[in-house]
């Protein structure tokens, strides 16, 4: 908040509040519903940061404050000094998960932090008297990739309301192959599978890899397969040192089962989920943290086996839960865990639909990574449509070498340039929040109709919408010229 990206005419802070939804007491302990860091404090830690020979975010601590902060960044695309809606009022929200969030069956995608955030925002615009852009650069590939999803259906309800829009980041799994020597992206990418189980009695196998140092993965693997209702289809998986675990049936599961290894299996074979009807199989291949010495998951090819026990449709669409690469701390046994994520071999890898289940809401803004500089769509930007074959991103923008606020670093480094669609999506909240500013009246549902309407083809494109740059480049003065319009009637009556 006190970065001069943020800061007015008299070195003030343009953010109004700051939720840090993981704040803890002086003892240390997590405060149950986090605390608001009002203007107010800002103001004076920025004040008094001086004298104290502190910097102010030491004076006011959040819970996140790590250096080059992504939030950082994104809130300075999207409406810093030097960003798009330089006049916005700024607030942010700190989500931060708690241990209720720890069930690897969890996500994202029903986690209540984040729908009590996004609410938390428009609520605070109704207090202020103002329209609300809110940008969510983060995602996941849990749940069904439809409208179905929790927080999807939370946040399109809410944006039935006039005046309000929610952008949200369509993920960087759109890498398939290499892109040069020691480009490792690839992995990302490789997160959806599809199939069709051709008939009642027949098989069909996905490979799942999974990788990691000496062997072994310190970090949990999750894969989700959904189907039709009309369908029942029993699995079984074979560890990759051959041995065979199942099948398990229609409405079964097995959870937590310890391998010989000492590391952890599940897997959940739903019907009817409660969402939105459909089948369901989720697999889980979890380390054992509790042992002496810690035990990874066994790296190497899981082969997942679908059996057609009933097939009227056969259609299958999987995701694997994607993980950023990570050095866990040292532990007894094992110096350096390595959190890696898994993937599926290029004989189940299926490219598309891998765009982010937070943006495949009705009303939300997904928006894709463009290469401006190149005037192409940059290799790791995720592709639709939705499982259920909606239009899926919506829009492309700039996300490639994108300069903006460097967070928690002091004066040392007060830039620092990202690439992704997490710098994509806050461009186009800035230019939403412009269109607001011109015409508060609008619908969510107008606002994504309008970045359709006026977005630009790529060089050699048409301008039908394609599955990674949507309905094509992002053309903000068109946007706001079409929010001036919009909302005047020319009356022809005789």
């Amino acid at each position: 908040f006190a970065h001069p990206d943020f800061l007015d005419g008299q070195g003030k802070t343009r953010f109004v509040e700051i939720w840090d939804q993981g704040a803890v007491d002086e003892n240390g302990n997590r405060i149950d519903a986090g605390r608001c860091i009002t203007k107010d404090e800002m103001d004076e830690a920025i004040a008094e940061a001086v004298q104290a020979g502190a910097p102010a975010v030491e004076l006011v601590p959040q819970s996140q404050r790590a250096p080059a902060s992504h939030g950082t960044h994104v809130a300075s695309v999207a409406a810093g000094n030097r960003g798009v809606a330089r006049c916005a009022a700024l607030a942010g929200v700190l989500v931060s998960p708690g241990p209720e969030d720890a069930d690897p069956r969890r996500s994202f995608y029903d986690s209540t932090l984040l729908a009590r955030a996004v609410d938390h925002l428009f609520a605070l615009g109704r207090k202020l008297d103002m329209p609300v852009s809110i940008n969510i650069s983060l995602g996941t590939n849990g749940h069904a990739h439809d409208t179905s999803a929790p927080i999807n259906r939370w946040i399109d309800a809410l944006l039935l309301v006039a005046g309000r829009s929610v952008c949200v980041a369509a993920g960087n799994a759109g890498r398939q192959e290499a892109q040069g020597p020691g480009d490792t992206g690839w992995i990302m990418g490789r997160i959806h599978t599809a199939g069709r189980i051709q008939a009642t009695g027949s098989q069909h196998d996905i490979e799942w890899m999974v990788a990691g140092r000496g062997g072994r993965d310190f970090s949990d693997n999750e894969m989700e397969l959904w189907f039709s209702p009309l369908d029942r289809v029993a699995v079984s998986v074979c560890t990759p040192d051959g041995r065979w675990i199942g099948p398990i049936k229609p409405g079964a599961f097995i959870e937590n089962m310890q391998l010989d290894d000492g590391s952890f299996f599940s897997v959940y074979n739903e019907l009817y989920h409660a969402a939105n009807g459909a089948n369901y199989i989720g697999l889980y291949l979890s380390p054992n943290f509790k042992s002496t010495p810690l035990v990874g998951v066994r790296a190497g090819r899981w082969t997942v086996r679908l059996y057609g026990c009933q097939i009227r449709d056969g259609e299958y669409h999987g995701w694997i839960e994607r993980d950023d690469p990570r050095e866990l701390p040292p532990a007894p046994g094992v110096p350096q865990p390595l959190a890696f994520p898994s993937f599926f071999s290029p004989a189940s890898h299926v490219q598309g639909r891998s765009i982010s289940t937070l943006a495949c809401g009705q009303r939300i803004v997904a928006v894709a990574n463009l290469d401006a500089a190149a005037r192409r769509m940059h290799a790791s930007s995720s592709q639709g449509p939705t499982r259920d074959g909606r239009c899926k991103p919506d829009i492309a923008a700039s996300g490639t070498g994108i300069v903006a606020a460097c967070g928690f670093t002091g004066s040392a480094r007060r830039w620092v340039a990202m690439t992704g669609t997490s710098m994509a999506s806050p461009l186009v909240c800035g230019v939403i929040a412009l269109m607001l500013a011109v015409d508060r009246t609008l619908s969510a549902a107008q606002i994504v109709g309008i970045l359709q309407r006026t977005s630009q083809p790529l060089p050699g494109a048409g301008r039908s919408w394609s599955d990674d740059a949507g309905f094509g480049m992002l053309d903000a003065a068109a946007c706001i010229r079409e929010a001036e319009v919009i909302n005047q009637r020319e009356d022809i009556t005789p």
